[in-house]
């Protein structure tokens, strides 16, 4: 009798063991699909990867392609450093000089106004906001960031020129606009990132700071803004390369004069302003002069980015 029962329960093992709906065999079928999908999302990224990297090499050869011969025959000296930019005289002249120095000035004008607004705003909205208020005021700043650059500029035309003209001397259209006009644009970006820096600061450091007799706003500003020093750094060269890749509101606003300002309230060019204002009808060498300008501006973005991956690196990654 027991060797009838002990047949039966080795019967029912082996049947169940081969039963296409037995455990093992589903989980067998499970670890084969999950392996494929992997394998094919693995494939879907590699492909991602390979069309992002000969997107950018595309384009890096589209500029240096047809940036190299007109460098030749300009000089790169010339081209840099002189400031005369006459393409209809003969023989023209292709001098960014003033240029670059024009670019200069907004984007440090624009530092200048968007930085320590921007700080104050993210160590406001990190460690004083109350909760309501920070609410309301998170969509406004996702809200400001999201707004087109040509509607920054036709603020910048219609309320901002209008008021220095009026308040401050000039034409109102220069340096002094479109560094306002730019420093609203950063705000959002120095904010965002600098608040999410402070955040990132352990509890304990605040905690520290007002244990050894330091106020709130001691705590907040000697100590963790020190503490969060990486994160904010890269907030200031972010806002930086918007700065000087902005193009539209500076055309609308800084006056795109091609000689040297006297004063913060004159007109100058920008280099993304003369790329836009003269590719229309540029031809020939004169054309291949704004392809370098735009591969200065190229290498100058390059420079930000080393400089916020070195910063990182530092950091630690924070």
């Amino acid at each position: 009798m027991k060797d009838a029962v002990r047949t039966e329960k080795f019967r029912g093992r082996k049947s169940a063991e081969g039963s296409p709906s037995s455990p093992r065999t589903s989980s067998r079928g499970g670890a084969g699909l999950r392996a494929f999908g992997e394998g094919a999302m693995k494939g879907v990224f590699i492909v991602a990867a390979g069309l992002f990297i000969a997107c950018v090499l595309v384009i890096c050869a589209f500029i240096f392609v047809q940036a190299v011969p007109a460098l030749a025959e300009i000089g790169l000296g010339e081209f840099l450093f002189s400031t005369d930019w006459s393409p209809t005289d003969i023989p023209p002249s292709y001098g960014i000089g003033t240029m670059i120095v024009g670019s200069c000035y907004v984007t440090a004008g624009a530092l200048i106004v968007g930085v320590p607004i921007g700080l104050l705003m993210a160590a406001f909205m990190a460690r004083y906001c109350p909760r309501p208020v920070y609410k309301v005021m998170k969509p406004m700043v996702n809200i400001l960031a999201g707004i087109p650059s040509i509607v920054y500029g036709y603020f910048g035309m219609t309320v901002i020129v209008p008021f220095v003209r009026d308040y401050m001397g000039g034409a109102g259209y220069g340096i002094f606009s479109a560094s306002l006009v730019l420093g609203i644009m950063i705000l959002p970006t120095v904010i965002t990132v600098s608040e999410t820096a402070l955040r990132a600061v352990p509890r304990s450091y605040y905690e520290g700071a007002v244990a050894l007799g330091a106020t709130h706003e001691r705590a907040v500003f000697l100590t963790e803004f020190p503490a969060a020093k990486s994160g904010i750094t890269t907030a200031i060269v972010l806002g930086l390369g918007r700065v000087i890749g902005e193009t539209m509101a500076v055309v609308m606003v800084v006056g795109n004069s091609t000689v040297l300002p006297e004063s913060i309230f004159d007109g100058v060019r920008t280099m993304t302003s003369h790329i836009v204002i003269e590719l229309g009808y540029a031809t020939d060498l004169h054309r291949g002069a704004l392809i370098a300008t735009a591969a200065v501006l190229f290498v100058f973005i390059l420079m930000i980015n080393l400089l916020v991956a070195a910063i990182r690196s530092k950091g630690g990654g924070k």
